[in-house]
């Protein structure tokens, strides 16, 4: 079945929350339509942590061509500025080959980045950054109390364990005299960069929560602390990598800092909330977003674009 007539230029993005129900809906879609995925997941770029990324099965990947997911080793650093570029390449190739393409994922920064551009920011500093790197190292969780300090809006964004971004923020902070915040105002402007149909998975917090639990149970239950484990064994986490929710607390676990498992799973789960929080913030700003029940099914999503 050919995709309903929209503008060439115009490109569709399905998105919402952590454990929204999103991917399966959008694999759904792309095969009734024959599209190709592109994952909008910031640590689905990692080689290796399959678990606790939920990065589409083998049967989902076998039946929907997917893109942007294993692209570098845990040990590696990705930011948003790599992710854009690397979107934009394959962005080409899919429609090189006369295809369309359906961006998945609830990394909003990803979003905002591609389809608003990326903000201006002051150039790194690395006397500053081996600074602040030193710091934490010192006091674990001082940069994030900082920042609580002096960018609560950004902090509330940032993950404690995210320490690449946490140090990225207090060096705009420092060598700008302006929050990390202010500076992604631009995101709020009016126009996109590339024009875009956006429809969100919404569920309540309720349901929410109830999914989360389940997710977290059945990804310990499938191996996440085998598969970290395995990880640290072969090279280690890179700072960003290893502040991805479900593998920041299973290091801390692993290095004895919770007292059993049952406060693993419940680290996981706050955080995992914690996520999900910062990730409807963001989107719920975005008036575009045609938000759909949790109950939609295929037919719902593609009339939701339209077709």
């Amino acid at each position: 079945m050919s995709p309903p007539s929209a503008a060439a230029s115009e490109l569709w993005v399905v998105t919402g929350p952590t454990a929204s129900g999103k991917t399966h809906l959008a694999v759904a879609l792309a095969q009734e339509l024959d599209l190709e995925i592109l994952s909008m997941d910031s640590m689905a770029v990692y080689r290796q942590m399959d678990i606790g990324t939920a990065k589409p099965s083998a049967a989902e990947r076998a039946a929907v061509p997917h893109h942007l997911i294993d692209l570098v080793s845990p040990q590696e650093t990705f930011d948003t500025a790599r992710w854009c570029n690397e979107a934009a390449k394959v962005l080409a190739e899919v429609s090189a080959r006369g295809r369309r393409a359906l961006f998945v994922g609830g990394t909003p920064l990803y979003l905002m980045a591609f389809f608003k551009g990326l903000m201006e920011g002051p150039e790194a500093d690395p006397a500053l950054r081996a600074g602040l790197e030193a710091r934490e190292d010192a006091t674990p969780g001082c940069l994030h109390e900082e920042l609580s300090r002096r960018d609560p809006e950004a902090a509330l964004r940032i993950h404690r364990n995210d320490r690449r971004r946490l140090v990225r923020a207090l060096e705009v902070l420092e060598r700008t005299g302006q929050p990390i915040s202010k500076s992604q105002q631009h995101f709020a402007r009016e126009g996109w960069l590339r024009p875009c149909r956006l429809v969100g998975i919404g569920r309540d917090r309720d349901d929410l929560h109830a999914r989360v639990k389940l997710r977290t149970e059945a990804m310990l239950a499938a191996g996440l602390l085998e598969e970290t484990a395995a990880i640290e064994q072969s090279g280690g986490f890179s700072p960003t990598s290893g502040a991805a929710i479900g593998y920041a607390e299973c290091r801390d676990f692993l290095r004895g800092r919770y007292k059993d498992h049952a406060e693993l799973r419940n680290r996981i789960r706050r955080n995992t909330h914690r996520l999900i929080r910062r990730q409807t913030t963001w989107l719920r700003r975005l008036r575009e977003v045609k938000w759909l029940p949790p109950d939609s099914d295929v037919a719902a999503l593609r009339a939701a674009f339209g077709g």
